[in-house]
């Protein structure tokens, strides 16, 4: 049997908030990182803010990425907070 497993990993404020370095979740056909998102923010609470007024910026496998990004078992998705200038 294949691991149908997708690593998440959150970074800066997401893990902190989240109280979360890094997830294992399993993978479905055609899903995207948007998809996965949808998935992760219906949870509620910190999670919402994964599709918040300011969304998260994410990258499959170390490769920037936008939500119609497919994943695929064994790719470690990666979400951060937008970069902010002042």
């Amino acid at each position: 049997m294949t691991d149908q497993n997708l690593t998440v990993r959150f970074f800066a404020r997401l893990r902190e908030e989240l109280d979360t370095e890094s997830l294992e979740l399993p993978t479905t056909p055609g899903q995207t990182v948007g998809g996965l998102l949808s998935e992760l923010a219906a949870r509620g609470g910190p999670w919402a803010q994964l599709q918040g007024e300011q969304p998260v910026m994410a990258a499959v496998n170390q490769a920037m990425a936008k939500p119609s990004t497919p994943v695929m078992p064994g790719d470690e998705v990666a979400f951060f907070p937008p970069v902010t200038g002042g």
